[in-house]
């Protein structure tokens, strides 16, 4: 039965205030794309395809799990895999505009702020959750509808092009990880944000692709960065 491993980015780079700015993998984020590669081939996928967004963040990543991995051939890039624009979105359904948001909006990395104010994590968080919940309940929008459709497209296209005995690594990122596993679950809007919500940098989440369809076998495996890797471990 065919395996897919969707692997979310390494952390991309603190401090930008537009979705071009945030398109960058930091240090951290690359010691990270290293320890999944690493984790990747101890698993030994057979046989891989390797497909990843077109956003420079997934690209990169992807790059370095192929190098450190030891996959063969290039990743395969797909837009259909790509992330949504988070500071867009916090824009139009949260009231906010790019310039408004703390130092750390595109990340949501910690700060010494209480935890809650506007100016840490947690209120960074807030917005997100609560600008995604909108846009789902938007269907006169339509946006998430063509978002989420778009990453199942993808994701069916690559099941069905894996014959017996291979298998497939996808890079790509916590709001498609989340849309995707949310349909697998049935999850209502509630348990996608959720969901999108403890998305770990370059955690693993496994599926199975059997005749039955695809099934969901682990969410956000992140034990690649315990121990004395837990310095690495990161959400945003």
């Amino acid at each position: 039965m065919p395996v897919i491993h969707l692997v979310r980015h390494g952390q991309a780079t603190f401090g930008a205030d537009t979705a071009e700015g945030y398109d960058v993998l930091s240090d951290l984020g690359r010691r990270q794309a290293e320890v999944a590669g690493a984790e990747l081939a101890r698993r030994a996928p057979r046989d891989p395809v390797v497909v990843c967004g077109t956003l420079a963040r997934q690209r990169d990543t992807a790059e370095i799990i192929v190098r450190t991995a030891g996959l063969p051939g290039a990743p395969r890039a797909d837009a259909r895999w790509n992330e949504y624009d988070h500071i867009d979105l916090v824009g139009r359904y949260g009231g906010t505009t790019p310039q408004d948001l703390p130092a750390d909006a595109s990340t949501g990395a910690s700060t010494d702020a209480p935890a809650g104010s506007r100016g840490g994590s947690r209120g960074v968080q807030a917005l997100l959750d609560r600008a995604l919940g909108a846009w789902m309940a938007d269907t006169d929008e339509g946006g998430w509808q063509r978002f989420a459709s778009g990453a199942a497209g993808a994701l069916r296209e690559l099941a069905a092009g894996l014959g017996p005995g291979r298998d497939a690594v996808v890079v790509t990122s916590g709001g498609v990880l989340a849309a995707l596993c949310g349909e697998l679950l049935s999850a209502p809007p509630a348990g996608v944000v959720a969901l999108n919500r403890v998305a770990v940098n370059a955690a693993i989440t496994t599926l199975a692709a059997g005749s039955s369809g695809i099934s969901l076998l682990t969410f956000n495996d992140h034990a690649h960065f315990t121990g004395d890797r837990r310095a690495l471990l990161t959400y945003r």
